[in-house]
């Protein structure tokens, strides 16, 4: 595949992911939705999938705490 080609399905599936991530009622349901999106966007950038879960889970608990009326 063409480089410029992979970068923008790489660009794609995160824009997806990030649109995904932020949802859930409850913290361990925000934790579960960013940590499955956060393992699926480092599978897409080639990156380690357990690091991207816990990022994942930590950023999406962090933003649906500080702003409750947007997820």
């Amino acid at each position: 595949m063409h480089k410029p080609i992979t970068q923008l399905m790489r660009v794609s599936g995160i824009a997806s992911l990030l649109a995904l991530a932020a949802c859930g009622d409850t913290a361990v349901e925000q934790a579960l939705m960013g940590g499955g999106a956060g393992a699926a966007g480092a599978l897409v950038l080639d990156g380690n999938v357990a690091t991207g879960a816990v990022v994942g889970a930590a950023a999406n608990v962090a933003y649906c705490q500080k702003y409750p009326s947007r997820c």
